[in-house]
């Protein structure tokens, strides 16, 4: 009545879908942990800095500016994960999920201490003596190292390696910054939350995905499935015992027993299965052990295993999945190789329009807002395409910047009233590298009032 469920301990099971699963799995928890390490022009490869802010991606810089290709990529990912989600269900939750990777990795330190499922169950159950206790903090402790690796990990891609780990204290820590000791503290407690304590409930209450299913799924789409027509009805039976008033289901348990989230996959599709495919591998292996054929709980289709037809692999959805996606991907392309090796904005000085200097020329004040976006250093000049009556000057003649640089440049621009007519004069600056490789021009007004002319 309150809603109370009993701790999932799963037995362990191997198999072909096992093997993917962990080959996947670990693939994917290395590739992060190694990926605040990876050097790309002397710099650490990927490192998304918000101080300044600035994302470096393999020799590429983003700033805020750039915002709109990182949108891009937000929604080629969501088209990637539901288009595979129509074709092959939940695949990303049972094989490439973080919170099935850690939670995996968690149930394995404990069985590595207690044991096996049964072994964990009791010790769950156990009163709280000095071995309860003793192997009680050394699980805890496992899980810690791995939660404050995984927030090492999380960031070094945002401050850097060399801030975190070489930064010249002794211990290294001793040179964090406040801010950094808290988000270390908060990434570890929620990364041994989520994979030692909530685990499945994650997957089952908070996490959005599971109940997306039920919109994209169709009856093509690739799901774990108990073949009811096949099993039914269930019962135990002696080694080769013959099958005619009973279904290949011999009712041990054992897909119930290996599933993650605790549920029995034979009372159908449930919001709750993740597909990680562990129910197949166990119970093929039953299967094999009471002479009965393979499949009896395998990946299938709705349209298959209900209606008997064949199922079909390209349908319009697939179709519409493909073309949106590799329209997202063109444009994202388009969007990064044509990016600008030099942004330059203007501001006109809204403080003051314009104003006579003690020589009657008119001026007019703006700031050039000026970004090297380049990886090496660059210097710059301004010019004031040619207006008859109007001239430019600069705080610098020459304006060096280093790789990735942003510098707020003013610049004035001066009118000789005898030349100009009162009114808005549309005007363009250009910036340019001393040797002429990249350009860039904005367009402004120069204004001139009457009342400014004596």
């Amino acid at each position: 009545m309150d809603a109370t469920k009993k701790r999932v301990h799963p037995r362990f099971v191997t198999g072909k879908y096992q093997n993917i699963r962990l080959i996947s799995m670990y693939a994917i928890l290395i590739g992060f942990l190694i990926l605040p390490w990876l050097r790309w022009n002397d710099r650490q490869a990927i490192l998304f800095d918000v101080i300044e802010p600035k994302f470096y991606i393999f020799g590429a810089t983003f700033m805020p500016q750039d915002f709109y290709f990182f949108a891009f990529v937000f929604i080629i990912a969501a088209m990637l994960l539901f288009m595979v989600t129509v074709y092959a269900g939940r695949v990303w939750c049972g094989y490439a999920c973080p919170q099935t990777i850690y939670v995996h990795l968690y149930q394995h330190v404990e069985k590595w201490i207690i044991g096996d499922r049964n072994k964990r169950m009791k010790f769950d159950k156990a009163p709280w003596t000095a071995g309860k206790i003793i192997k009680f903090i050394a699980i805890h402790s496992i899980w810690g190292v791995f939660s404050a690796i995984t927030a090492l990990t999380f960031i070094a891609l945002v401050v850097g390696t060399d801030y975190l780990f070489f930064n010249g204290a002794t211990p290294f820590f001793m040179g964090w910054g406040k801010m950094t000791w808290i988000f270390f503290l908060l990434i570890t407690f929620v990364t041994q939350t989520n994979g030692g304590y909530m685990r499945e409930h994650m997957c089952v209450h908070i996490c959005p995905y599971g109940r997306f299913q039920s919109v994209m799924f169709d009856k093509d789409t690739l799901i774990v499935s108990y073949d009811y027509e096949r099993g039914e009805p269930r019962g135990a039976r002696k080694k080769n015992a013959p099958a005619d008033t009973m279904g290949d289901c011999v009712d041990c348990s054992m897909c119930v027993q290996v599933c993650p989230t605790g549920i029995d996959i034979r009372d159908g599709l449930q919001v709750e299965c993740i597909q990680c495919a562990a129910c197949i591998d166990a119970c093929n292996d039953i299967m094999d052990k009471v002479g009965y054929p393979r499949g009896l709980i395998r990946y299938t289709t709705e349209r298959q295993l209900v209606e008997k037809q064949k199922t079909k692999i390209l349908s319009p959805r697939i179709f519409a999945y493909i073309f949106v996606l590799g329209a997202c991907i063109v444009a994202a392309t388009l969007v990064a190789t044509g990016r600008a090796p030099l942004e330059m904005e203007i501001r006109h000085d809204r403080k003051q329009l314009s104003t006579v200097g003690r020589d009657g020329l008119v001026e007019n004040s703006y700031v050039l807002k000026i970004v090297n976006k380049t990886d090496e250093r660059q210097v710059y000049k301004v010019r004031l395409e040619p207006v008859e009556g109007l001239s430019l000057r600069s705080r610098f003649e020459k304006l060096p910047l280093q790789a990735n640089e942003p510098y707020d440049l003013p610049v004035s621009v001066f009118g000789d009233p005898a030349k100009i007519q009162p009114g808005h004069t549309p005007i363009t600056i250009t910036v340019y590298t001393e040797n002429g490789e990249y350009s860039a021009s904005a367009d402004d007004i120069f204004i001139f009032d009457k009342k400014d002319k004596k």
